[in-house]
């Protein structure tokens, strides 16, 4: 395992973190961790050096920080540094801070976290925290013990997030999506020199784009295996945010003991400054294939569901993306026959719901009907390049 720097704190972080959102699980229950697997999987990262772990209120329906902590016995709990979030969209006033910060405390079965994050920071959602006075509470708890560093996760555009970055001179640490396709999304490559300038440590997620990434479409696995046939497009999309020096840690969501192998060996390997001009250009062919195909950048985070009106929107954008990127079209429409009527995306309401809390800012309201127009075979589908809604 390799090792960077983590800002201004005092120690080194595994280049690679394991985060604990796609775990695996029983009958596809997502509140329903497979506990001999996945301790089984986060413990071996651990035994071969990784040591940050992230998890969050939220992830798994609520079951992930529970897991974390029974994971987290037998004396690993020392060997790692502890990372969990804030669920900022449930705090109400202010005494809520502590009563979610004692929960979690409880789940993880610790009387400490390393670090902690507000979780899903956005240009409306911080300045609300931050009325409350979430930074003096903040620093209390570290005062107290309670937490060693003060960060924030975050999904809006660069305006937002440099402003979230200035509004508090104590932030220790963020947490962005960065991947070689979300350069000029979200905090993008701008947001992740800005932030490091700052001295701030930066944690990526989604560096997969939930697993998208690791099994790209033909054209764009093509590139990958004339370059280096003994590479895989994950090892490619991972080497080239460990090329960055602004980047701390990678946190990988591992779903199967595969993945664990997998990920352990190519940070291994990792090293700032070590993709030659050849490499970057591979990557950036890469990049403008994917732009031509122009896939819809769900990354089934989960943040949509339950839908109100039954609609299972992650499964539908995915459908329709296997089908442009592989053209068997055949294929996913047979599976969204399969859906029942209730799930289907002409049950979409419009009410707007899944775009508040959406962290890519699809206009999924805009999109259904489309989508079930081509999915249910009414429309017929032209082309590889994803039309845009109007």
């Amino acid at each position: 395992m390799q090792y960077r720097k983590f800002g201004k704190l005092d120690w080194q972080a595994s280049a690679l973190g394991f985060g604990c959102m796609r775990l695996p699980v029983i009958d596809g229950k997502m509140d329903s961790i497979d506990d001999p697997q996945a301790i089984g999987m986060v413990r071996k990262a651990i035994d071969n050096g990784l040591n940050y772990v992230d998890t969050a209120y939220a992830y798994h329906e609520g079951q992930s920080e529970s897991f974390v902590g029974r994971m987290l016995k037998d004396g690993y709990r020392k060997k790692v540094r502890l990372a969990t979030k804030m669920p900022a969209w449930l705090i109400k006033e202010k005494t809520d801070f502590d009563r979610y910060l004692n929960e979690q405390l409880e789940r993880l079965q610790t009387d400490h976290l390393d670090l902690y994050l507000l979780h899903s920071m956005s240009g409306t959602r911080w300045p609300r925290l931050r009325d409350l006075g979430v930074r003096e509470w903040a620093e209390e708890a570290i005062a107290g013990g309670r937490i060693g560093a003060i960060g924030f996760s975050f999904h809006d555009e660069l305006p937002a997030f440099k402003q979230i970055v200035d509004d508090y001179d104590k932030w220790n640490f963020c947490q962005i999506q960065y991947n070689y396709l979300d350069i000029e999304h979200q905090a993008g490559t701008e947001g992740l020199k800005y932030a490091a300038s700052k001295g701030l440590a930066v944690v990526i997620m989604e560096p997969l784009l939930g697993g998208a990434l690791a099994n790209p479409p033909e054209p764009v696995e093509k590139i990958f295996k004339d370059a280096d046939p003994a590479r895989t497009p994950a090892d490619w999309a991972l080497q080239w945010l460990w090329d960055q020096p602004e980047i701390s840690v990678v946190l990988s969501g591992m779903s199967t003991p595969e993945q664990v192998d997998q990920n352990i060996t190519s940070a291994a390997r990792s090293k700032i400054g070590s993709m030659s001009s050849d490499m970057q250009s591979v990557i950036h062919r890469a990049r403008a294939t994917y732009e031509m195909l122009g896939v819809i950048p769900c990354t089934k985070c989960l943040y949509c569901q339950p839908c109100p009106h039954g609609v299972v929107i992650p499964q539908i954008f995915e459908l329709f993306n296997q089908g442009v990127l592989t053209g068997q079209y055949w294929l996913s429409r047979d599976l969204y026959h399969h859906l029942s009527d209730g799930e289907k995306a002409s049950n979409c309401e419009d009410c707007g719901e899944c775009e508040e809390v959406c962290p890519q800012g699809i206009l999924t309201s805009d999109w259904m009907p489309y989508l079930h127009e081509v999915l249910s075979n009414e429309k017929e589908y032209d082309g590889r390049k994803v039309p845009k809604p109007d």
